[in-house]
């Protein structure tokens, strides 16, 4: 198992409307092959940080398969708009409770 951390900064005035639009999007993750679940929470200290932990049954399934598809492109068009910056995103093996 493979979990993807994404950190996604998020401008100061779009931290209102980020969670809805990741709701409105979120489907497009859950159908993706090998997506075993997620999590999103946003940061104490800097409440303009979002973290995302997804779940992968392989880093295949996530890049190249997910990030290649036309799902990935229209679940970072629905965020785009509110994002600060690029997104970093880092893998780590293991099994983890979430």
């Amino acid at each position: 198992m493979i979990h993807e951390i994404a950190v996604l900064p998020v401008r100061t005035e779009g931290v209102d409307d980020f969670r809805a639009a990741f709701d409105a999007v979120a489907p497009l993750l859950r159908r993706a092959e090998g997506y075993l679940g997620h999590v999103l929470g946003q940061g104490v200290e800097s409440q303009q940080t979002f973290t995302l932990i997804v779940r992968w049954r392989s880093l295949h399934d996530h890049t190249p398969v997910f990030e290649a598809s036309e799902d990935h492109r229209l679940f970072m068009l629905g965020l785009q708009d509110l994002l600060s910056g690029e997104p970093t995103v880092q893998h780590i093996e293991g099994n983890f409770l979430m």
